[in-house]
Formats: structure tokens, C-alpha cells, sequence
């Protein structure tokens, strides 16, 4: 398999994260895209900004880097596609794992992200949604799906989920009134 003609893709990406109170309803018509991501480095206690990922039959790496300091809302994120051969040579030996379904839904007129989690951390969702700038990012009020935002919350971050189980994370997850959530 060839990557895409566009094999790198350089952009400021806006974002607030939430844990889902519910798995919002309009995911029952849509079809989700099976996603595998594997985080470097391996090493216990950092926070890992490089991405393997595996989304359906499409391979890449991406490096987010904060823009500012204290601000998880606002990342650079960089993507090269891979190809399959350069996905596994890559991924080969590391364990920072999640698995999760991603569907792409429209929540009041808004694209959202909702990750449903499998594997280790089954019973975990969170949504996310894309904003064009900080402006848009500001004005924007979270739908009754979303239980509590997570953007600034680094247990929550995908490198630092991956390897965990659902275990290891329901002690933050409580302290947020979460309740595990079956699709």
C-alpha cells in the first residue's frame, strides 16, 4: 500500500476534549473507522507527542507540539503517511497502545470526534471537537453528551492512555463523576 499524494500536512489544530456522559445518538447511523495507536517512546512517566497510527486501511506518524505551555487546546500537529510496511517496522516492540472505533457525527450542527474505546480501556469515550480558531474554540458551548471537558487534563491525553487499562485510569475517571459507558 502507497501513501497518499499528500505525504505530510503541517497544521495548527483547536480543540476541546470531553468525556461523553452518554454515547451521543447520532452514532448509531454512522459507520466508525477502527483506529490503532501506538505511542513512542515506551518509557513510563512521559508524556509521548509522537503518534503511530493505523486508521482503517491508511497508515501515518504525527508529532503534536503545544504552541503554548499551558494550553492542550491548541497543538501543531505534523502528519507523514506511511505506508503498511513502514507502519509495522515502526510499531514493532512498542506496547503504548490504544485501540478505539472513531465516528465522525454531526452534535448540533458541530463535527465531533467519538472515541469508543476497546481492548484495555473498554467503557471509556471521549469526544472531541475541532474549532477553526480560538474564537471559535471560546464561543462554542458543549452539548448535553458531554459529561466534563478534559482538554488541560493529562491523564486523558492519548500518549499518556496508551498501555493503560480501563483500571488503571477509574480512580480519575471517579473524581469526574464518570460512569463507564457500553456501546
Amino acid at each position: 500500500m502507497t501513501p497518499s499524494t499528500s505525504s505530510y500536512s503541517s497544521a495548527v489544530e483547536y480543540e476541546r476534549t470531553f468525556l461523553a456522559r452518554e454515547i451521543p445518538a447520532e452514532v448509531r447511523s454512522s459507520m466508525p473507522v477502527r483506529m490503532v495507536d501506538i505511542y513512542v517512546p515506551d518509557t513510563e512517566g512521559i508524556h509521548p507527542t509522537v503518534r503511530l497510527r493505523k486508521r482503517g486501511k491508511d497508515y501515518e506518524i504525527t508529532k503534536k507540539s503545544l504552541i503554548n505551555d499551558t494550553d492542550s487546546s491548541e497543538m501543531l500537529e505534523e502528519n507523514v503517511a506511511l505506508t503498511q510496511e513502514e507502519f509495522e517496522s515502526l510499531a514493532a516492540g512498542h506496547h503504548r497502545m490504544v485501540e478505539k472505533d472513531r465516528y465522525k457525527v454531526l452534535i448540533n450542527g458541530r463535527l465531533a470526534e467519538i472515541d469508543v474505546f476497546s481492548g484495555r480501556l473498554e467503557g471509556l469515550v471521549i469526544i472531541d471537537f475541532e474549532f477553526l480558531n480560538n474564537a471559535d474554540k471560546a464561543a462554542f458551548t458543549p452539548p448535553p453528551c458531554c459529561l466534563v471537558e478534559v482538554t488541560q487534563e493529562a491523564t486523558f491525553a492519548g500518549g499518556n492512555l496508551a498501555g493503560k487499562s480501563y483500571a488503571d485510569v477509574s480512580d480519575a475517571l471517579a473524581k469526574l463523576n464518570y460512569q463507564r459507558l457500553a456501546q
